[in-house]
């Protein structure tokens, strides 16, 4: 099962849709949906905006690095853009670091996060998962009927020679575990989420 884990995330996060990156970069970015809220927490003095994004323990360390924001930005200018930048790195990191990822420092705006996380962003600004459905569904279709293409063509001559049948054996493999690695995924997901839907709010403290 950890193994079969591993093969779905390696072919989602990499080859399936060929993103230059993880999607966790996208609360790296300087237009991330992490430092727009601390743009917003800032405007209005109210740090609650950002509290969200952070684990409940580090929610402390988040209200004093605002609070030390807010005093030193009143400085002027200057002052107010590094102090801006350090709560949104702070904020950022801890972020990151309640997902368990590293932090590599703030991307710039404009930072491509690859059409997966775009289409996803848009869909709950549009209040439609149609275009995303349609974007993912149709990569995983492309994947599964490229390796079936591959498998049919090695078994027309897997009888040819040993050489040949191992050739088929390893296209097979390929394309069988494809599939059966996506079903289990999204299976899962589902299962999860039903499961997720259904629990009351005191059993979710557990």
């Amino acid at each position: 099962m950890f193994k079969q884990a591993i093969i779905v995330i390696t072919v989602l996060a990499g080859g399936l849709f060929a993103m230059p990156r993880p999607a966790l970069a996208h609360c790296d970015s300087m237009n991330g949906p992490v430092v727009a809220a601390a743009r917003l927490a800032l405007k209005a003095g109210d740090v609650t905006p950002v509290l969200r994004w952070v684990k409940p323990e580090a929610e402390p360390e988040i209200r004093t690095a605002f609070a030390r924001t807010l005093k030193v930005r009143s400085a002027g200018p200057e002052a107010r853009d590094l102090a801006d930048m350090y709560f949104f790195e702070t904020l950022v990191r801890v972020h990151r670091a309640g997902e368990g990822a590293p932090y590599t420092g703030l991307k710039p705006a404009g930072t491509d996060v690859g059409a997966a996380v775009e289409a996803a962003d848009q869909a709950l600004v549009s209040g439609s998962a149609d275009a995303v459905v349609k974007l993912v569904t149709a990569d995983i279709a492309a994947g599964i009927r490229q390796r079936f293409t591959h498998a049919m063509e090695t078994k027309r001559h897997a009888d040819d020679s040993v050489e040949r049948g191992r050739a088929f054996v390893a296209a097979y493999v390929e394309y069988v575990h494809f599939v059966e690695n996506i079903h289990l995924m999204a299976s899962s997901a589902h299962a999860q989420h039903a499961v997720g839907k259904t629990m009351s709010p005191h059993e979710d403290k557990k």
